[in-house]
């Protein structure tokens, strides 16, 4: 059995991601997922229509680009973005990040690009 001490923090399993925009599932709780991400560049105009989306800052600065202007995280931040809000996640330069989210929260919400991932590539094993 791994020992408490020997489990990765957040900010290092978000440095070891290849990919920018594909979140892997880290822990989960009753219905929801955390999921860590590494970004760069814009992800997408999308809403989640039923669930609220949390993003936590690890490492950078995030902006998430809204109808009625933008919030700017920088590391250590927090912002939820309440359900069926259109909203845009951009970094300018690469970020890390934490998320969470129902388990019914689809990654692009209401819309599909070639950034869009699967809920079984987000549990992929890291």
């Amino acid at each position: 059995m791994q020992a408490l001490t020997d489990l990765p923090s957040l900010q290092q399993v978000a440095a070891s991601l290849t990919e920018y925009w594909s979140p892997r599932v880290v822990a989960e709780f009753d219905d929801s997922y955390v999921k860590v991400a590494k970004v760069h560049g814009s992800l997408a105009w999308h809403s989640h229509e039923h669930e609220d989306e949390v993003f936590f800052v690890l490492k950078g600065h995030l902006r998430i680009e809204l109808a009625q202007g933008a919030v700017e995280l920088p590391e250590g931040a927090l912002y939820v973005v309440p359900k069926g809000v259109e909203h845009n996640p951009v970094a300018e330069q690469e970020c890390h990040i934490m998320l969470i989210d129902k388990k019914s929260t689809l990654h692009t919400g209401n819309v599909t690009t070639e950034k869009t991932r699967s809920l079984n590539e987000q549990l992929r094993p890291l």
